[in-house]
């Protein structure tokens, strides 16, 4: 291979990666991997706190490179649906927050970007256990 160790040989090493921050309990992670023939494909992991239990559920979806038209088309129509027949008086722009009061969050995207979302995942993971810390002292 000419580019040598691109991935590290690590077939879980991101290439591009989003976090999307829903709430306290919830972070998604889209991430553009690759396979050994140097094809593209994203996984979209949902981590979800267990605020009793500890710990984390998570879920992943691989979404291959023939099917990202056809799934893009279906959400955008579903998600319309949504919006337009289900819930037309419901304001969805509610929860669209970048938690600019504190850019903590902004900054676990940058480094998202920059790295695979495993390590971000961690990161976020972190940052929510010291804020459920602050949380609990008052």
């Amino acid at each position: 291979m000419e580019d040598g160790n691109r991935f590290n040989n690590n077939k879980y090493e991101g290439i591009f990666s989003k976090t999307v921050r829903a709430g306290k309990k919830r972070t998604y992670f889209i991430d553009v991997r690759s396979t050994r023939a140097n094809d593209y494909y994203l996984t979209i992991t949902e981590s979800k706190r267990k605020f009793e239990e500890g710990g984390y559920e998570r879920h992943k979806l691989h979404l291959y490179k023939e099917d990202f038209t056809k799934f893009l088309e279906a959400l955008e129509e579903t998600v319309h649906y949504v919006k337009s027949e289900l819930m037309p008086e419901y304001d969805f722009d509610e929860f669209n927050h970048k938690y600019d009061q504190d850019d903590q969050y902004r900054k676990n995207d940058e480094y998202a970007a920059s790295s695979s979302s495993e390590q971000a995942e961690e990161e976020v993971e972190d940052k929510e256990e010291e804020e459920d810390d602050e949380d609990d002292r008052w």
